[in-house]
């Protein structure tokens, strides 16, 4: 695939994620697709050219707003960092890049001694969460909690994705 078609898939990519919150990687599958590509994984661009154009999509289109939504999602994620402390929680995904908006979902890296720990602490909270296991780039699983919260400055519900 040519140098020019993996850019338009990463632009393509980059509204996806910006306008919609998808994750990256179902971000590019789905736009090779919409582009009549067959996105194979040797053929799509990687997650730095495509974090870089939703930066330039951000500036383009959500210089205005995204700031804002940015601080919103930073305060809820610090709150919730504050009340799992326990479990040593430390942000990545686009909050802790600094691309997110109000489609972004905020991910929390959890670690804990015995990963059904970090459930029976959110049980103990009276939280409702959903499971689901996902696989490392090196073939180990991690368990992943997610729920929504409330953020105060969003219209919308957040969901929160703790990877223990």
């Amino acid at each position: 695939m040519s140098a020019f078609h993996t850019a338009e898939i990463a632009v393509a990519a980059a509204q996806l994620v910006a306008e919609e919150g998808m994750e990256y990687a179902q971000a590019k599958r789905k736009a090779a697709r919409s582009l009549g590509r067959q996105g194979r994984q040797g053929e799509l661009p990687s997650n730095e050219v495509v974090e870089d154009e939703v930066r330039a999509h951000i500036e383009l289109f959500q210089a205005d707003t995204q700031p804002a939504e940015l601080a919103a999602l930073r305060g809820l994620a610090l709150s919730w960092m504050l009340r799992l402390a326990e479990f040593r929680p430390h942000l990545s995904g686009a909050v802790w890049r600094g691309t997110a908006n109000r489609h972004s979902s905020i991910h929390l890296d959890l670690y804990c001694d015995d990963p059904k720990s970090a459930e029976i602490g959110l049980i103990n909270l009276g939280l409702s969460f959903d499971t689901d296991t996902i696989t490392t780039p090196g073939g180990d699983g991690l368990n992943v909690l997610s729920l929504a919260a409330r953020c105060p400055g969003l219209p919308d519900p957040v969901t929160l994705h703790l990877i223990v």
